[in-house]
């Protein structure tokens, strides 16, 4: 029998070169705030408790699903800040404390962050602390999971500059493979 699978935003940029690559050896649940094969709004709690109990227990739960703004320092409002910390960072963490209890023992969760979180870029001040306080969550949360449940995070460089097989493998590496607590760079 195939392990269950939920890759949250299947139908975004990465969801859609990662998700093939999963299909053969996973019973794949996908979802996404406008397709997939659950509609979940992940800014949503009470959407991302209703997920959960669609899909009931699972092996493992990637999230490519987030989003951020830029903005340089004197010009980033808090408008900007929120929509990042909503849409990402919080939109993930609720995953995750949502999810443990469906995912089975050694199950795992892979979240995205990106690499301004690590190299900031001017005009960047929004995503770079977006995505670096997804980093400090999975390195400070690995800490504390229980089961032997593993958190992971995959960073990105710029999108249109990845190579597909090397995403694949960052995804594949992380729920596949033993890293616990990790931050996998790609293109960077």
């Amino acid at each position: 029998m195939k392990k269950k699978l939920l890759i949250i935003g299947a139908g975004g940029t990465i969801g859609r070169i990662i998700t093939p690559a999963f299909a053969a050896q996973y019973d794949l649940i996908t979802a996404g705030r406008n397709s997939g094969d659950i509609r979940a709004d992940i800014t949503s709690p009470a959407a991302v408790a209703q997920l959960f109990r669609k899909t009931g227990k699972i092996d493992a739960c990637i999230c490519t699903a987030g989003d951020s703004m830029g903005g340089s320092l004197h010009q980033v409002t808090d408008e900007q800040l929120q929509y990042g910390w909503e849409h990402k960072l919080l939109a993930q963490i609720r995953v995750v404390l949502t999810g443990q209890p469906y995912l089975h023992d050694q199950g795992s969760f892979t979240l995205i962050s990106g690499k301004m979180g690590e190299e900031p870029a001017v005009n960047a001040t929004g995503k770079a602390v977006v995505n670096g306080a997804v980093n400090s969550f999975v390195r400070a949360a690995s800490l504390e999971m229980e089961r032997g449940i593993r958190l992971n995070a995959v960073s990105p460089a710029k999108i249109e500059t990845l190579v597909r097989e090397d995403i694949i493998a960052a995804y594949l590496e992380c729920v596949t493979g033993s890293k616990h607590g990790c931050i996998v760079r790609v293109g960077y």
